[in-house]
């Protein structure tokens, strides 16, 4: 279970003194040449900072408790600079609670407040030896965040303040022209629950990911994939995943661009996953910009029986189906959204606001079973960002439910504050 990560430790600290290993029975100024080199590896590094304070309140009709996160996480680490192709990263991670404990953090057993999960936690966050002697390709082995286009079905999950990791070996080219080729292998998927957590960890797992694309202009992208996750520790989120997207966009003149994607999967049960039904997986998602005004809109179909239903279990899943984290899980009998949202990047002579974008969006949710007919209600986001030049970022996330025959109205208001070198 940990061969992959264990490679990674060794070899990343070897990595220091491999140059002037080899050199040791040479001149004196061989030796002061390879000194030269190890001490330009070690200052043409970059240390690693990441502070993200976040706030998270969580209003559920039902829960008589409204619950109040607080939470700081802190990274640091160090990326070495190439050495003979060869290069490494290491990184820590802690999260920690400000003030009072108002809600369920999956670990605390505060049961009878909402979930916020963002549990304290300290742990090794990514550690890992790349290799890039290869024309247009690079070798990654050891703990790392994964991210596959727009990471529906594989992702980091960086809003949560522990985010989603896997110990994999993974091989990326570009060797092929107007092509990306990516494969992975990961035998271990450390969670956004954190170390406390009995889910915290997938461990012993068999999980293949392939990800192909061709840009067969540079206005028209393809892209094909296969996600094989063999999941011991949940059985019932193995699946196998098989599908294929369309990326197009148009510029019709200085001001006006159009975009359109569209996606088809097709997921089954894999491995000891007692379910074999077969779900589909349908997205259609049509864009006009004007300047730096951008509408969106956007129609998902994901399949369900009325038992079970096509999961997403290693993707990025707080950034699909509204922000209020309703949907994270499918229902049983599936869910049809639609959805319409307004961008805007703001360009001004106002230094504070200038660059920074807003968004609203509106979703409809229903069962994609059309024999139960079920109307699942809607949602309201909005959202705010604006990177500063001084490597601070300030947002806000907001979004309320309206609950009809699933769940309940549930309103959250998510500001935060990250600074990163």
């Amino acid at each position: 279970m940990k061969k992959i990560l264990l490679t990674s430790l060794i070899a990343l600290p070897l990595l220091c003194q491999t140059s002037l290993a080899a050199e040791v029975e040479k001149s004196n100024d061989k030796n002061s040449e390879q000194s030269s080199e190890f001490l330009n590896f070690l200052k043409k590094g970059k240390p690693i900072l990441n502070i993200r304070y976040l706030h998270e309140s969580d209003n559920q009709k039902g829960i008589a408790n409204q619950a109040n996160a607080n939470t700081i996480r802190t990274r640091i680490g160090y990326e070495t600079a190439k050495l003979h192709d060869f290069s490494g990263l290491i990184e820590f991670e802690n999260v920690k609670r400000i003030g009072a404990a108002d809600y369920n953090d999956t670990t605390n057993n505060r049961t009878k407040y909402p979930t916020v999960a963002d549990p304290n936690d300290v742990n090794l966050n990514r550690l890992y030896l790349q290799y890039s002697g290869m024309e247009k390709t690079e070798i990654t082995v050891g703990r790392q965040a994964l991210n596959l286009d727009n990471q529906r079905f594989i992702g980091s999950i960086e809003w949560r303040q522990n985010n989603q990791t896997m110990d994999a070996a993974v091989i990326k080219t570009r060797f092929f022209k107007n092509s990306e080729i990516f494969y992975a292998h990961a035998n271990r998927v450390n969670r956004v629950f954190g170390n406390k957590s009995k889910v915290g960890t997938f461990n012993n797992d068999n999980i293949d990911l392939l990800n192909g694309s061709y840009s067969i202009t540079p206005s028209v992208k393809i892209t094909g994939y296969s996600y094989l996750l063999d999941i011991p520790d949940s059985a019932t989120l193995s699946s196998a995943t098989y599908g294929s997207k369309v990326a197009a966009k148009h510029k019709f003149n200085d001001h006006f661009e159009g975009a359109l994607d569209f996606e088809y999967a097709y997921q089954r049960g894999y491995a000891d996953n007692p379910e074999d039904a077969v779900f589909n997986y349908f997205v259609v998602e049509p864009s006009i910009s004007y300047d730096k005004l951008t509408l969106k809109g956007g129609y998902n179909s994901i399949g369900g029986n009325g038992t079970s239903a096509m999961q997403f279990a290693l993707g990025t899943n707080h950034a699909f189906s509204g922000w209020t984290d309703k949907f994270l899980t499918t229902p049983v009998n599936g869910l049809v959204e639609s959805s319409v949202a307004l961008e805007y990047v703001f360009k001004t002579d106002f230094n504070w606001l200038n660059g920074a974008k807003a968004v609203v969006k509106y979703y409809k949710f229903r069962a994609a079973n059309r024999t139960q007919n079920m109307d699942y209600g809607s949602e309201t986001n909005f959202g705010f960002e604006k990177a500063f030049k001084n490597n601070l970022t300030i947002g806000i996330q907001a979004g309320k439910y309206t609950a009809k025959s699933l769940y309940t109205d549930t309103v959250k208001i998510m500001p935060y504050l990250i600074y990163k070198l």
